[in-house]
Formats: C-alpha cells, sequence, structure tokens
C-alpha cells in the first residue's frame, strides 16, 4: 500500500494527537464522511494505531513523524555527504534490504541508502519478520560495494558499533551489544542489524546493510514480538530523537566507517565492540537447527566469531550464519 495525497494531509491533520470529528475532516479534505473513514482503515492496516469515538471524532494514538530527504541532507556532515549515493524514502516497501537487493544487479551507486515509512514484510536474521509500523521507527538499508569479498566478514559487528556511537551523540548513552547484531537496552531489544550479501562481477561484492532501530512502538507490539523489546521513546523517557536527525547521525557514523573498513578491519572496532557486548562471560545455549550447545560466551575473535565455551570445557567458535544465541537469565 501507497499513501495518496489525501492520506497524507489526513496524517497531517491527525499528526497534532487531539480529536478531529468526521465532519472536521470531511470539510478539511472534501470528500464524504464515508470516505474519511476508509482512509481511516487504510492508516489503521499501515499499523497506525487510532481511537474512534462517537460524537468525538478520531484521534491518531502512535506518534507519526514523516521522514524528509532534506531534513536527513541538512543533518549530514560534509564527509557524510561526499559519501552518500542516492537517498531514497519510500511510504511502503516490502523489505527495505530486498529491495536494493534486486536493485544492486542494476548498478546501484555505493552509498545509497533506502528509507521506508512502512514495512510490509520486514525481516530480521534467520527468516525472522520484523515488526514495521507506519512512521514511527526506522527502517534503514544502505548499499556499499567492496572489492574484496573476504572484507566483509565481522563487518555487522563494526556496524552495530557505529550504531552504538550515532546513539550516544544523539544523546542516548548505555546502549549494548550482543553478538552478532544486536543493539540492546539492558535485555530487552531496541534494534537489529541484518546484512546480506549480492555477488558480482569481478570478484565484486555489494553488500546491503539494513538497521531496523525501534523508535516508537505501540503496546501492541507486545503481541506479535517474541522476546523482550523497548524503543527509544521508553529509554529516554518519551523524547526520541525526531526520526530525520536520527538517520542522519547514523549515516554520518555509518559512512565513513564504510569507507575506511578495507584499510582498518574489523580489529580497529573490536575494543569499542567489547566495551558494549552485554553478555561476556554469561551461561548461554548455541542453536543451530535442531543442535544445541550449553555453555559459557568467553569473546569475540578477531574475524568477528563467537568464542564459546562448552561444558566439557572446550573452546568452540561460532560464525554468525544460522545461529541463534539465548543467553540464560542471571
Amino acid at each position: 500500500m501507497t499513501l495518496d495525497a489525501l492520506d497524507k494531509t489526513l496524517l497531517g491533520h491527525l499528526a497534532d494527537g487531539r480529536f478531529h470529528s468526521g465532519t472536521e475532516l470531511s470539510g478539511l479534505l472534501g470528500v464524504s464522511r464515508a470516505a474519511v473513514w476508509k482512509h481511516i482503515r487504510g492508516l489503521e492496516r499501515l499499523g497506525l494505531t487510532l481511537s474512534a469515538i462517537p460524537g468525538r471524532g478520531y484521534r491518531l494514538l502512535s506518534p507519526v513523524d514523516m521522514l524528509s530527504a532534506a531534513a536527513i541532507r541538512a543533518g549530514l556532515t560534509t564527509e557524510a555527504t561526499a559519501l552518500l549515493g542516492e537517498l531514497d524514502i519510500h511510504d511502503a516497501l516490502d523489505s527495505t534490504n530486498s529491495h536494493l537487493l534486486r536493485a544492486a544487479p542494476s548498478g546501484v551507486v555505493t552509498g545509497t541508502v533506502c528509507l521506508a515509512e512502512y514495512q510490509r514484510a520486514g525481516r530480521g536474521r534467520i527468516g525472522r519478520d520484523w515488526f514495521s509500523p507506519f512512521g514511527a521507527n526506522i527502517y534503514l538499508s544502505l548499499l556499499w560495494r567492496f572489492e574484496d569479498p573476504t572484507l566483509v566478514s565481522g563487518l555487522s559487528l563494526a556496524v552495530g558499533v557505529a550504531v552504538v556511537r550515532a546513539l550516544v551523540k544523539a544523546g542516548l548513552p548505555g546502549i549494548a551489544l550482543k553478538w552478532p547484531n544486536d543493539l540492546l537496552w539492558g535485555t530487552a531489544k531496541l534494534g537489529g542489524i541484518l546484512l546480506e550479501v549480492a555477488g558480482e562481477a569481478y570478484g565484486q561484492c555489494a553488500v546491503v546493510i539494513g538497521l531496523g532501530l525501534n523508535r516508537h512502538l505501540p503496546e501492541s507490539a507486545a503481541t506479535v514480538i517474541d522476546q523482550d523489546w523497548t524503543d527509544l521513546s521508553r529509554t529516554a523517557h518519551g523524547e526520541a530523537p525526531p526520526r530525520n536527525a536520527l538517520v542522519a547521525t547514523v549515516l554520518n557514523e555509518l559512512l565513513p566507517l564504510l569507507r575506511d573498513y578495507p584499510d582498518q578491519g574489523l580489529a580497529h572496532y573490536l575494543p569499542e565492540w567489547r566495551a558494549a557486548h552485554a553478555y561476556a562471560g554469561r551461561a548461554a545455549t548455541v542453536r543451530i537447527g535442531d543442535r544445541h550447545v550449553e555453555g559459557d560466551i568467553v569473546d569475540v575473535t578477531n574475524e568477528g566469531l563467537l568464542l564459546f565455551r562448552d561444558q566439557e570445557g572446550q573452546l568452540r567458535q561460532f560464525a554468525s550464519g544460522d545461529v541463534r544465541l539465548r543467553v540464560k537469565s542471571s
């Protein structure tokens, strides 16, 4: 579903969080009250939460902060601006990662960023769904090309460092990392990183880096998310940064990191990753398909593999792949 001009105008009127009667909205939009109702239902299908009370009208309960290419560009540093390719913003996509992966063979330039207000089929690791209500969170994917595909090893950990740096600069300290790709506040998931690679001619590869960051999730999210979660509006006591400023701050950290990564490699970022690591030394279970290994998290290797001591005392290494890591409550 995409938003037409009437949907956007309707959202603009409802964004103040106050009640607006059907008669008022009908007059403002120049359509019938039945048409207003139809468009209200369409907004609800995008994950927006509205209250409808007879005699009072409609009220938007979930805040909406629309993305703006101009506002994002205005927040970029000179360095990030020079590294940015295209900046594409969509009302709705199946998935920002899927969109860029499909576009990669057509020669999309390095540094291209894709954002969506809403994802119909947002994706996390290992085929998981990513809950993506409209106009509330960050759904961002960035395409970057590497001459040497082996350089991609460990990149998701370095990207995690970039995002933590960005959140600190946005006034949100205390973010932790869980191997290989989770952003945490305490033990609750705040966001996730998904890297997908497409091979190209002459040995090059295009990496699509996806970031899902919870800025504001409605309480209804509890019914569709199968783990502890939080969002920036909760961690920042209701004052989450504006979405456009947040996107710009992330790109200011991520674009230079991707430029420098072939020369610096993961080792340059590991001290910061370890400092933010939430679960060093904790008991955990590693699951690979139907198999599982009990033990303790030790560290990560210089290549970004999980270093894990099993119950027999053997030190083992795991690549992210299809591995699920479940940390036991202390």
